[in-house]
């Protein structure tokens, strides 16, 4: 077994005295595995929308140095939420300008293209789950397992003192520099390997391996690079099939009374019953065509796009659970023949 270097030189808090939260305690004073649920992933989804908007745009305007890629690319979601608030305005912010009747179309429309919008986003993401959660289940590699990565920052000011900031990473994120390290279990409580071992016998590797770490590894690395391919292109299926899903005519039952205000709890709960009601009759309708459709395009375009979405989805997880790395059971039978004479010379 191969043991990491731990870059950990206390267990203390450290206070961070930066520009990015001051005076607050930091949460980590190393990089840290954390476990991949809804509380964690909610968590580090504000954390990053919150800076998106604020922190970073500011370091990135008065020219910080401390201003990296990661910050850089985590902005990527402002143009993206903007965007796509342009596009759902677009279309009805001239409604007012129409004749009755020509409103009525164009908000229909609107309202459509709106709805998109939503769930081309929502579907997108939401889809991600359906190739890691059967890769999880019968590799047991979490292919997107998150870590807090603690960045010791350059001094700004002079008064300045223990810059630091937090990121959160994949640890499969990059397949080349895979962060092993965070895999091994503390060697003080024993059993460092403990979450090869389990990933080993899941596979059909055996169990109490000497070096489980390093029987594993090539195989975690086919599995990253097998579900990143098939999590890319079946989340974009997906995210195509909602638009088709929004664009359907059980919508605009809904769009008649939708209402986000809360504070009128009778219209706002009829308004959510209803939109239950539309997503089924619309997906319904996606799926047979809409009635008394004289074009095969229509009738069997929703057939098409859902089939398609779910084949690319399922044969994305038979490839990343198809295994070519795993290492040759080899003994020592194998390869020494008793049964020959040998000289040693």
């Amino acid at each position: 077994m191969i043991l990491p270097v731990n870059s950990n030189f206390n267990d203390k808090k450290i206070l961070f005295g930066g520009n990015e939260d001051k005076g607050k305690k930091i949460p980590y004073d190393r990089d840290t595995l954390l476990e991949n649920n809804f509380s964690t992933r909610s968590r580090i989804a504000l954390d990053k929308l919150t800076k998106s908007f604020t922190v970073y745009p500011a370091k990135g305007l008065k020219g910080s140095i401390n201003s990296n890629f990661y910050e850089f690319l985590t902005m990527g979601i402002v143009p993206y939420l903007v965007g796509s608030g342009t596009l759902m305005a677009v279309f009805n912010s001239a409604n007012k300008y129409f004749s009755p009747f020509e409103k009525m179309k164009a908000s229909s429309l609107g309202n459509k293209m709106a709805l998109g919008v939503l769930f081309y986003g929502l579907f997108k993401s939401i889809s991600q789950s359906f190739t890691n959660l059967p890769v999880k289940w019968i590799t047991g590699i979490d292919t997107q397992l998150p870590y807090a990565k603690v960045n010791y920052q350059l001094q700004e000011r002079p008064e300045d003192s223990d810059l630091m900031s937090i990121e959160y990473h994949k640890v499969g994120e990059s397949v080349d520099f895979t962060r092993w390290d965070l895999l091994y279990k503390d060697h003080k409580v024993g059993n460092e390997n403990e979450i090869f071992d389990k990933i080993a016998k899941k596979n059909g590797l055996g169990e109490n391996l000497n070096d489980s770490d390093q029987e594993v590894k090539p195989i975690y690395k086919e599995v990253l690079v097998k579900s990143n391919l098939a999590r890319t292109i079946s989340s974009y299926m997906w995210a195509a099939t909602g638009v088709a899903l929004a664009f359907q005519k059980p919508w605009e039952n809904y769009f008649r009374v939708a209402t986000l205000k809360f504070w009128k709890p009778n219209d706002f709960i009829h308004s959510l019953k209803v939109f239950g009601e539309s997503f089924v009759d619309s997906a319904k309708e996606l799926y047979k065509g809409r009635e008394h459709s004289f074009s095969k395009l229509e009738r069997y375009s929703g057939k098409l796009i859902l089939g398609t979405a779910l084949g690319v989805t399922i044969l994305g997880v038979l490839n990343a659970v198809h295994l070519t790395k795993k290492p040759a059971k080899v003994t020592a039978n194998d390869v020494m023949d008793k049964h020959r004479e040998s000289v040693v010379s």
